[in-house]
């Protein structure tokens, strides 16, 4: 795609500081981390989002996720990390090329989590009936 800053990096137009690359994806440093040796990885072919993704895509994105996780963590000697995907505007992405980001995390490093919010039993009960629903219109 030809103003996505991500294509324009996986093409060489844009220097990055690659750490992991395959047929498939491509892990990067990201240039405003979270913490240091927070890296973002991306798939080679232009998608909007993970849901996008083909299934064998997304095979290779979650073994290279778990591989670099390690690399990360035990690099910068994390206590934990996260794995992060935006998608959609809603959900905070603002790079419309899907990635995920891989945050080291430490005790105390005083990020915090979101927020969860208070349902009912019959709500959760009610969400899960569409959820599943949904589910079976896929299979």
């Amino acid at each position: 795609m030809q103003d996505c800053i991500f294509c324009k990096i996986l093409g060489g137009e844009i220097p990055s500081t690659q750490v992991y690359q395959d047929d498939y994806v491509v892990a990067i440093m990201d240039i405003r981390p979270v913490h240091l040796g927070h890296v973002l990885l991306i798939p080679r072919d232009h998608v909007e989002q993970t849901l996008d993704m083909d299934a064998p895509t997304l095979m290779h994105m979650t073994a290279a996720m778990q591989f670099v996780a390690r690399g990360v963590v035990s690099a910068t000697r994390a206590d934990g990390w996260n794995l992060g995907a935006n998608s959609g505007a809603a959900a905070g992405q603002a790079v419309f090329h899907a990635h995920w980001h891989i945050i080291p995390r430490y005790t105390g490093d005083g990020l915090k989590h979101w927020a969860d919010e208070a349902v009912t039993h019959d709500q959760l009960t009610e969400m899960g009936g569409k959820i599943r629903a949904e589910l079976t219109k896929e299979l």
